[in-house]
């Protein structure tokens, strides 16, 4: 008889381990699945200072290993696979189709995450974590006093731009139109701060530099002059990419594709659970996406107790 886990849980960043934890802990036939890394966005942070009760040597991918080891402690089945479509057969199963294989559960949590849109420069993927970064709440702090740039317009940029200012000496917002597409309340504050500076209708063209970033090559796109700008420290804001399109249809996503999951991390299907960055949310940081599978997990359980327990299928 083919096996029917209790959960599967797609997806193998923070969100996910904290939701194996949870599931296995509480006695539930667990497995999770990762296309990719075990552990997301936070296998490329060097430094972890902002999760409560790390040790002040914590990068990402200790804290990822330990997360992985308790869940596996409790029981937790851990593959590698590619998931492309997900088939709901009503409340208490659940298919997910894989490149590998076909797996079935009486219940899911959708863990997959979003990914950083990338500035598309040159080098830019080399200075990721040496310079480069996608996280202002993350790393701000490793460039205090330093002169950062942000790339973007809209309300994530400006946003992530005010906050550098409590640590960088200055902050130059490069956008490729003449305008930030930013809420107005916001363009204010940002034109108000003395440390912000702006460069209009400019692209990066190349982040260059030995072991760390020294500066950025830029463009302006009205006359084509091609310019350097010293910076130690680069920060691309312009969207995230929902990774949700093997359920496009399966459940509500907004216009966006971000899931549209409930406080207790349920969706639009009984049975659908979802848990960090993959839904629409606020702060995309590991603490929430840990808190978020914590309760999905915590909820799929109670959802399993709530119906009757048939056999198994075949």
């Amino acid at each position: 008889m083919a096996r029917v886990y209790d959960t599967i849980i797609i997806g193998g960043g923070p969100a996910g381990l904290s939701a194996a934890l949870y599931a296995s802990r509480s006695k539930m036939d667990t497995l999770l699945i990762e296309k990719g890394k075990f552990g997301g966005l936070i296998m490329t942070t060097d430094d972890v200072e902002n999760y409560p009760g790390a040790p002040q040597d914590s990068t990402g991918p200790t804290i990822v290993a330990r997360m992985k080891e308790q869940a596996e402690a409790f029981g937790t089945t851990f593959l590698k696979d590619d998931i492309s479509e997900i088939i709901d057969h009503g409340p208490m199963l659940k298919e997910v189709k894989g490149a590998k294989d076909i797996y079935r559960a009486k219940s899911l949590i959708i863990a997959s995450g979003a990914t950083p849109r990338a500035g598309g420069f040159k080098n830019e993927m080399e200075f990721r974590g040496r310079g480069v970064s996608y996280c202002a709440t993350c790393d701000a702090f490793f460039f205090e006093d330093l002169n950062v740039a942000v790339i973007g317009g809209g309300d994530a940029a400006v946003k992530e731009a005010i906050y550098l200012t409590k640590f960088a000496e200055n902050v130059t917002l490069i956008h490729r139109r003449d305008e930030l597409r930013a809420g107005k309340a916001l363009q204010e504050e940002a034109f108000a701060n003395p440390k912000i500076k702006f460069v209009w209708d400019t692209v990066v063209e190349e982040a260059a530099g030995s072991d760390l970033l020294e500066h950025l090559v830029v463009r302006n796109r009205k006359t084509g002059e091609v310019g350097k700008l010293d910076v130690d420290g680069c920060f691309v804001f312009i969207g995230y990419t929902p990774i949700t399109g093997f359920i496009d249809g399966v459940i509500d996503l907004d216009e966006k594709g971000y899931v549209l999951a409930n406080p207790d991390m349920t969706t639009s299907v009984p049975g659908i659970f979802a848990a960090g960055d993959v839904c629409r949310k606020t702060l995309k940081q590991v603490i929430t996406a840990a808190s978020d599978g914590a309760i999905a997990a915590t909820t799929a359980e109670e959802y399993i107790s709530e119906h009757k327990q048939p056999e198994r299928e075949a």
